[in-house]
């Protein structure tokens, strides 16, 4: 599910800011936006996030920035007196030419110009807040989430319940099929036999409609697919705020999609194929709408 989170705060001279992105991913994926500083954190920091989360694609992004004096680099004095002398050795061979030295362009150099506090202090300076602005990031997120999430179930359970209308306008109409094929059946035989002068035989007439009962009973795949909707309301009514429910969801979504398939193959009725296929679009919708829960 799609969502937002951040935070920021100012210590000791340095403002930090951490934001959260999430995009519909039926897998975790997460990719961390730290500076140069700041890179042996990210797979601390993408721990805490999978702790707090199961799918999705997270852009997790990190800026900080020093705000006093801190911020200003020193000067390696031993650093800079060497490159002058070595200049030093130089121009005592080429006395014969005029050479000027620039000592804004010795600042480029290798070594010169040093940070302020060193990569290790500020790293161990930064974690606790950093890691502290992480946690209200995620749950700004994870709230933004949820309200999307509630929306997610309400269409969910609208497709739910127009399954199981469905479901029962077919198991209302199965019995009719059975009778009205044995009607038709009993007709088309009589109406060939009595051109042939022949009476028909009951207990072959019995004999192939009992066949093509059984070959078109969806009694099994009607129940079963009552039950695996009874089952994902109650996840949604009663999901777990700790453990991930959409594996779980999306794994009836299937089971329901095998049971339409099912239900559509064995069906020889005009107004069965009907419900069927609404109902099998609703559990489609189901099936792609779950990738996206938690």
């Amino acid at each position: 599910m799609t969502g937002f989170g951040d935070a920021s705060t100012q210590s000791d001279g340095v403002h930090y800011s951490v934001e959260l992105r999430s995009l519909n991913n039926k897998y975790f994926k997460c990719s961390v936006r730290l500076p140069d500083q700041f890179q042996g954190m990210e797979a601390e920091l993408e721990a805490k996030l999978r702790k707090r989360v199961s799918r999705g694609s997270f852009t997790m992004t990190l800026k900080f920035k020093t705000t006093d004096a801190q911020a200003v680099s020193r000067i390696n004095d031993n650093a800079i007196l060497t490159y002058l002398e070595h200049l030093e050795t130089i121009h005592s061979k080429i006395q014969d030419r005029a050479v000027q030295i620039d000592l804004t362009q010795l600042l480029a150099l290798p070594g010169v110009l040093q940070p302020a506090q060193d990569e290790a202090s500020l790293l161990a300076k930064s974690k606790p807040v950093v890691t502290k602005l992480l946690g209200e990031a995620m749950d700004r997120l994870i709230a933004m989430r949820a309200t999307e999430g509630q929306a997610l179930a309400e269409d969910l359970l609208k497709q739910l319940d127009l399954i199981m209308d469905r479901m029962a306008n077919i198991g209302e109409r199965a019995p009719s099929v059975i009778e009205e094929y044995h009607q038709r059946l009993r007709a088309r035989m009589d109406e060939l036999l009595a051109k042939a002068e022949l009476k028909a035989d009951e207990a072959a007439l019995i004999r192939e409609v009992a066949v093509f009962a059984e070959r078109a009973d969806i009694s099994e795949e009607v129940t079963r697919m009552a039950g695996h909707v009874a089952q994902f309301k109650e996840i949604i009514a009663n999901g777990s705020d700790t453990e991930p429910v959409g594996r779980t969801l999306d794994f009836l979504a299937q089971e329901m999609l095998r049971e339409a398939n099912t239900i559509g193959s064995k069906s020889n009725d005009a107004q069965i194929s009907r419900a069927m296929i609404e109902a099998k679009t609703a559990v489609d919708r189901i099936k792609e709408q779950v990738q996206n829960a938690e």
